[in-house]
């Protein structure tokens, strides 16, 4: 049996978002599928593909050129707006992301939180809008282009440092809630920018994981904050929290964003029965111990459970592993097809 695609990667990815009929269900990247050997491939290596923009925009197309995902993403890590605001980096090496280097905070309460002189023409900021203006123009009629925005729980870690931003949030929780209510708006300023620069969605990450915050946490500090992020930015949002969350899933479903990006830790099974159609579900092959380390029939198997469940857009949990084989990714969308032929 043949498998007939009416749509466009762009209108599939966008329909799933939006709840509406899709000709087969997306495989969509919202964090990011970038791997060595596709950086060897277009010649865009780790670090400086995360800092130049034509590099960037070259190794981003790879999800949909080279391994036929119906989006783009061309944010490869979580440390864009926390550079330009000022934190110190660790900028790694081809096989490692980026990362910020929390044990020197850059401030320490609400009354530090600004957008600083020369954010805007920061080289971390710039690559960013600049590569979704290249892709827009260059593959935005055909897939979705997908941007991210860190959410203020993330960006809180980054500039008080995960430990001391925790203690505060136990200590002084009104002071936790005015730090958060500052982020805020570095995290609606970065996403219009995005959305101007050409991004469909955005990916929304906000880590508050299931191995350092309850639900109840998620409910008290993020539900209603994250409800304000969705009508303040006019595109898709896709959360995406990492760890097991269908504790706070419940809650998430009532924010209004377009879709939740889950880990491997949660069924997907429970996870659609939690979510009751209030929210879409994106997810959530395993990275390490499926994508890195398995082949790819056992990433046939996982994708077909995915699809069992009802889950709206197949993706990797998270950011893959970088030396993850390409085999093992081009195994996804050719699962999905297999799928959609008898069902």
């Amino acid at each position: 049996m043949t498998l007939v695609e009416t749509m466009k990667p762009r209108e599939r990815v966008l329909n799933a978002l939006a709840g509406k009929p899709v000709d087969r269900t997306p495989v969509s990247n919202p964090t990011n599928v970038a791997t060595v050997e596709l950086m060897d491939l277009v010649k865009a290596p780790f670090p400086e593909a995360n800092r130049d923009p034509e590099m960037n925009a070259r190794l981003a197309a790879t999800g949909y050129t080279e391994l036929g995902f119906d989006s783009i993403m061309p944010v490869f890590s979580i440390i864009q707006e926390s550079s330009a605001l000022g934190c110190e980096m660790q900028w790694e090496t081809k096989d490692n992301w980026p990362t910020v280097r929390m044990y020197n905070p850059i401030w320490s309460g609400p009354e530090d939180v600004h957008i600083p002189q020369g954010f805007w023409s920061h080289k971390d900021i710039v690559v960013v809008l600049k590569s979704l203006e290249i892709l827009q123009k260059e593959y935005g009629d055909q897939v979705a282009v997908i941007g991210k925005s860190m959410g203020p729980w993330t960006l809180a870690y980054h500039v008080f440092g995960v430990e001391k931003f925790l203690l505060m949030s136990i200590d002084d929780p009104d002071k936790t809630k005015r730090c958060l209510d500052k982020l805020k708006e570095i995290s609606v300023a970065f996403a219009l920018a995005q959305i101007e620069s050409g991004a469909d969605a955005l990916t929304f990450p906000d880590h508050a994981t299931g191995d350092l915050v309850s639900g109840e946490y998620y409910r008290k500090f993020l539900m209603e904050l994250h409800q304000e992020m969705e009508e303040r930015i006019p595109c898709p949002l896709i959360l995406h929290i990492c760890g097991k969350t269908v504790d706070r899933l419940g809650y998430i479903a009532q924010t209004g964003m377009a879709a939740f990006h889950i880990d491997s830790k949660n069924d997907p099974h429970e996870a659609m029965e939690i979510a009751d159609g209030k929210i879409r579900l994106v997810g959530n092959l395993n990275n390490p111990e499926l994508l890195y380390s398995k082949n790819p029939e056992d990433i046939r198997e996982a994708v077909f459970n995915c699809l069992d469940a009802g889950m709206n857009l197949i993706a990797p949990e998270c950011a893959i592993p970088l030396a993850t084989k390409l085999e093992n990714l081009l195994a996804i969308p050719e699962a999905v097809k297999e799928w959609h032929k008898t069902h």
